[in-house]
């Protein structure tokens, strides 16, 4: 098979992440992988990898990327694809576009990936109008259906995204000289009960609710340390400003330290007694909480989306109800109090995921 995806740009992120999974699935099997976006620093990682990455801006949400659509029908007619997989929705609706300029016979199949809850309206319809509509968790089977009922529910497949359980082993544990590193740039977290919230610095993540949950385990609790581990885009730097502002104001200065932004993440994950999902939106599949089950840290998080499939799967006696904070409150207290194992992770497989989506694709060509 010849597989092309199609992403707005490769540099950081869950999209950028499962691309460049897919496509070294893709050369191992000894298919042939395209991938076109604006470019990224995974370029050169994906082209190591086997790929062949192809450039094209179809990066912004503005009508500048309608010129896009003939240099995009001139490279899909080049290179002719059996699969053209979109995973974005300015790339969606410059490919719906460039394949009505082609003869149906000569048309690649359609496939796409439905990433996100994106808001309900006529531009992210295009997400479900394809051949086959791959969705990431249980959670965007719901959005979906609930909201495109044009979309046939048989075209919708689920394939929950995935990790190397290679790469987050179960019962990891970072080496001595990175403990004593990370002592010596933050002696503050040494002999602490550690509870770590990773992610992004952005009013999605929960911070606000650490911060209340720090407050009131303080002064039963003076062990405990809560890490925030993720960087603050330059655009967020005054809500990083904000937070700085109220754990000063609440005493807490003490209690609660920011590491930055970190390629470190399994080490952090395995570091920390506890690990918290506390986002104020449901998340579509929550690889973060599933990359700390897998090492074996036990996480909290709340009832929703995603993380509320994975812990139902792997850690049931970690679910809270959505915000509530007396419920969240004594889990944690749980925890410090008697913490519990997690048992060795046996799904949600980078695998798994790998070996279903190609299995999808050469469904999809057998067909014709």
């Amino acid at each position: 098979m010849k597989v092309m995806q199609l992403l707005p740009e490769l540099n950081s992120g869950g999209v950028e992440r499962g691309t460049l999974e897919i496509a070294r699935a893709l050369v191992k099997a000894e298919h042939q992988s395209l991938v076109v976006s604006h470019g990224g620093r995974l370029v050169a990682q994906l082209e190591a990898e086997g790929s062949t990455h192809l450039t094209l801006p179809i990066h912004k949400k503005s009508l500048s990327s309608l010129w896009q659509i003939r240099p995009l029908r001139q490279l899909i007619e080049a290179h002719q694809p059996d699969i053209v997989h979109v995973r974005s929705r300015v790339p969606a609706w410059l490919t719906h576009f460039a394949l009505r300029g082609i003869p149906k016979q000569r048309r690649p199949h359609l496939i796409s990936t439905v990433h996100g809850f994106y808001s309900v309206n006529r531009y992210s319809a295009i997400m479900t109008q394809a051949e086959k509509v791959i969705a990431v968790s249980d959670s965007v089977v719901k959005y979906i259906t609930d909201h495109y009922k044009n979309c046939p529910p048989q075209d919708i497949v689920r394939i929950y995204r995935g990790i190397d359980p290679q790469a987050f082993p179960h019962g990891y544990q970072p080496s001595a000289q990175w403990i004593n590193h990370i002592y010596t740039l933050f002696p503050q977290l040494e002999n602490k009960f550690l509870i770590c919230l990773p992610g992004r610095i952005t009013r999605l993540k929960g911070h606000e609710t650490l911060i209340e949950l720090m407050e009131r385990l303080q002064t039963e609790y003076p062990n405990v340390h809560a890490v925030v581990v993720g960087g603050a885009d330059p655009k967020k730097k005054a809500y990083l400003d904000e937070l700085e502002a109220t754990i000063q104001d609440r005493g807490l200065r003490e209690k609660i330290t920011f590491v930055g932004h970190t390629s470190e993440i399994r080490e952090w994950l395995a570091f920390s007694d506890i690990v918290l999902s506390l986002s104020n939106q449901a998340e579509t599949f929550g690889r973060t909480a599933l990359e700390a089950l897998s090492v074996g840290t036990p996480v909290i998080g709340w009832n929703r989306g995603g993380v509320a499939e994975i812990l139902s799967h792997l850690y049931p006696q970690g679910l809270i109800e959505v915000d509530d904070r007396e419920a969240l409150f004594h889990a944690v207290e749980q925890h410090i109090k008697n913490l519990q194992p997690v048992a060795p992770v046996q799904q949600f497989s980078l695998d798994d995921m790998c070996n279903k989506t190609l299995d999808l694709y050469q469904s999809v060509v057998n067909r014709r």
